[in-house]
């Protein structure tokens, strides 16, 4: 408002005294939410944070993306279905190590799914805020 009436190395000063945090791309607004990995194995969704599994169970920021990673499958199949009150996109059957599904959460929640295979004994929740 008063800038103008400043000296410049005033101003330079000033200037220096902002707090700079990391953030997403673009360099504005708040960081981006750390993504979360699970892995899929032959008989268990395990959360790679954690260390969670049958339920693998992780916390997400809105905005977070979920990554589901197919781990010595070999060429057994697997889903990633969403079940309960709260759903997101399923996958398609994958067989194979190194196949990867992903899911971008936009709103807060608690999201349960299980393998549309092997049904309830493989299973996860994602809890989004």
């Amino acid at each position: 408002m008063f800038a103008h009436l400043l000296p410049p190395v005033v101003l330079a000063v000033l200037a220096g005294c902002s707090s700079y945090s990391p953030t997403a791309p673009g360099g504005g607004g708040d960081p981006a939410p750390i993504p979360v990995a699970v892995s899929v194995g032959n008989d268990e969704f395990r959360s790679v944070h954690n260390g969670a599994a049958n339920p693998a169970v992780d916390t997400l920021a809105v905005g977070g993306t979920v990554t589901w990673t197919w781990v010595n499958t070999g060429s057994v199949p697997h889903s990633v279905q969403s079940v309960g009150g709260t759903i997101f996109r399923n996958s398609i059957v994958l067989t194979g190590n190194g196949s990867v599904y992903s899911v971008v959460f936009r709103k807060p929640g608690t999201y349960e799914y299980e393998c549309g295979v092997h049904g309830a004994s493989m299973s996860g929740t994602i809890v989004v805020r």
